[in-house]
């Protein structure tokens, strides 16, 4: 299963996307804000796909996603937007950054399916292993 990176500052929502996409099988990290999403990533191998939160404390998640694209070592890191902003021009601005957008509240079978549908097209993307 996936690495999966959760950058989400709302501790509920957190817990239960760890909670679940562990029963899941993935293997889970958590930051709380892009600052600290960004420190943990500091000299550690990419996780497979992050999750960002798009409305963060601080760095939104569409700037953490900037971030990530700027870092040779993170930048083909898939992103999934998670967001309570529901309008299309939303959607839209998270999908024109290439990345999947999903609206809140969340429903784990489909962040699951992005999920496993983000990683395959990474590894599509890079010939695999």
């Amino acid at each position: 299963m996936a690495r999966v990176l959760i950058v989400e500052d709302g501790p509920e929502l957190r817990t239960l996307m760890e909670v679940r996409l562990r029963q899941s099988g993935h293997r889970v990290n958590s930051a709380a804000s892009g600052e600290e999403a960004l420190e943990m990533l500091t000299g550690k191998d990419a996780p497979d796909v992050a999750v960002l939160d798009v409305l963060l404390p601080g760095m939104t998640g569409l700037e953490l996603h900037g971030w990530l694209r700027r870092d040779p070592a993170l930048a083909r890191i898939p992103v999934i937007f998670l967001s309570s902003r529901i309008q299309p021009a939303d959607i839209e601005a998270g999908r024109r950054l290439g990345a999947t957008y999903l609206t809140k509240p969340i429903v784990i079978s489909a962040l699951n399916r992005a999920i496993d549908s983000a990683v395959a097209s990474a590894t599509a993307d890079t010939g695999g292993w």
